[in-house]
């Protein structure tokens, strides 16, 4: 039977705010902007957050001028590296971890998003030919996560993820090829604004594009490859996003839809939608 890589792996490759440092409050940057009220840097703890690693104003973040933090997924790297790397010991607590856990924690949400893509990859029949490859690949990256400190500050996430991508891109590649006639090729494309309404996308490679208040109002996207793809504020009402492959939550959270919108399984329809 084909196995199911979600059920099984996926529950640790999202957020828990409750086993978290506050990590992506203080290690990150943040710049005044639409969308954030003020500037950080890194390595300060944000003014909003708590003595208990919470959020002051979570249920307020768009209203209070936060929305990029809506739109911000970590992928489960913050519980990991609070909870597993740094043995539930914050920085708080030992504040001469501070500069190290905080490098640390963008070293693993890059590890945390490439599982998260390879678990897709092989939850999908169509890519089968490349499961072998993926199987390894998450073996290794899991590995990796459970790495001390030092091994993980020292790791090249970029040549990681450039191997790693190529075996992804196959597997986007197969399960566009399952679409009848021919494909729309738009990898990296400058399609800010653009105008696509009720466009037929269907199987179409939108890796990398930018697609940034883009009108996608109807818009056929179904099996399209969505990797990379920015949606912010792109306008999604109607359109069918069933069946696209790597598209995550964090995308969906960026852009604007409709209770007409078709989403993949396992994302959730946002909140403000």
């Amino acid at each position: 039977m084909p196995e199911n890589p979600a059920a099984d792996h996926r529950s640790a490759l999202r957020a828990d705010c409750a086993n978290c440092f506050g990590l992506c409050c203080v290690a990150l940057p943040f710049a005044a902007s639409a969308d954030f009220a003020a500037d950080k840097p890194a390595g300060r703890p944000c003014a909003n957050l708590r003595s208990d690693f919470g959020c002051g104003i979570h249920a307020r973040l768009r209203d209070e001028g936060y929305p990029g933090c809506t739109v911000y997924d970590c992928f489960g790297a913050g519980q990991q590296v609070s909870r597993v790397t740094f043995r539930g010991t914050s920085w708080r607590e030992a504040p001469e971890t501070a500069g190290q856990m905080f490098e640390v924690f963008p070293v693993m949400r890059g590890l945390h998003e490439l599982l998260w893509y390879v678990t897709e990859a092989l939850s999908l029949p169509a890519a089968r030919p490349v499961h072998d490859g993926l199987r390894r690949a998450r073996s290794r990256i899991e590995e990796l996560t459970r790495a001390d400190a030092a091994t993980l500050t020292a790791l090249d996430v970029p040549a990681l993820r450039e191997e790693v991508n190529a075996l992804l891109l196959r597997a986007g590649d197969l399960v566009r090829a399952g679409v009848p006639g021919r494909k729309k090729n738009h990898r990296g494309a400058d399609l800010v604004g653009a105008r696509l309404r009720g466009a037929d996308l269907r199987g179409a490679s939108l890796r990398g594009a930018l697609l940034v208040a883009a009108d996608l109002t109807g818009a056929d996207l179904r099996a399209a490859d969505l990797i990379g793809a920015d949606l912010r504020d792109a306008e999604l009402a109607g359109a069918d996003l069933t069946g696209s492959v790597f598209l995550t939550q964090a995308q969906l959270n960026a852009a604007r839809g409709d209770a007409a919108t078709g989403i993949p399984e396992g994302l959730s329809r946002p909140a403000h939608w």
